[in-house]
């Protein structure tokens, strides 16, 4: 099946299966991270601008126990 194919099928697909097509290419883009796989220009440029922000202030974010807190509290509402 060529990429064309895929794509024009995946416009005939429900939410839920995109989603789920969507969440396992991240994972495989995650296993090939992590695998040493070399980050594309955007990607990199991304990474530097988020560190040079973190560098800048690396107080400005937030624990991930309150930040999943705060999202549980809206999901509940």
């Amino acid at each position: 099946m060529s990429k064309a194919d895929i794509l024009e099928r995946l416009a005939n697909l429900g939410h839920g299966d995109r989603r789920e097509i969507l969440e396992r290419i991240w994972e495989m883009d995650e296993a090939d991270l992590l695998r040493g796989a070399p980050l594309d220009a955007d990607e990199k440029a991304l990474l530097d601008r988020e560190f040079e922000e973190f560098r800048a202030n690396p107080n400005a974010g937030a624990e991930w126990k309150d930040v999943e807190s705060r999202l549980r509290q809206q999901i509940q509402q």
